[in-house]
């Protein structure tokens, strides 16, 4: 199967694909690969965030943005490297029976499974400056008509305009 159908596969049932992905044998370069992937994906989340604290803030685009390269793609594969250490270590302690390979993929196959999550939360925290379970909140439970519905997703703070007038203040 390829990755994208083994992610949607690990929301229905992840032991299944845990298991097939093992019985294809461990490699370290295809452990770094989904570590990699996983990373670059967490790093386009963060585009439209980084892009709308730019905005409102007046910072440079290019500054936010490779600063969350740095720390995605460079620091954050040393970071999981050394948890997956002391999970595994942890998990020894208390009568665990893999090895360290099988915990390294358990961490990083985890983390590039939440991908679509990343992605949807990072859509919507750029584009309505708030996290998606706030958004869905205040959207489809919260709101009890439709004004107040363009009022909360359009008007974001005062820096953000009213929808080009749209709405009355």
């Amino acid at each position: 199967m390829s990755i994208t159908q083994d992610i949607v596969a690990t929301y229905k049932g992840p032991r299944k694909v845990i298991a097939r992905r093992l019985a294809m044998g461990l490699r370290e370069d295809r452990l770094l690969a989904i570590l990699m992937a996983g990373c670059a994906l967490a790093f386009i989340a963060q585009m439209p965030v980084r892009a709308r604290e730019a905005h409102l803030t007046g910072q440079e685009l290019n500054m936010l943005l490779g600063g969350s390269l740095l720390g995605l793609i460079f620091i954050a594969p040393l970071l999981f490297y050394t948890l997956s250490l002391v999970t595994h270590w942890i998990a020894k302690v208390l009568g665990g029976k893999g090895d360290s390979a099988q915990a390294r993929f358990a961490l990083f196959w985890a983390f590039l499974a939440a991908s679509p999550l990343m992605l949807l939360n990072g859509l919507v925290a750029g584009s309505a400056n708030m996290s998606w379970p706030r958004f869905f909140l205040a959207n489809f439970l919260g709101a009890n008509n439709k004004e107040q519905r363009l009022r909360e997703h359009f008007v974001w703070n005062q820096k953000s305009c009213y929808l080009m007038n749209l709405l009355p203040p």
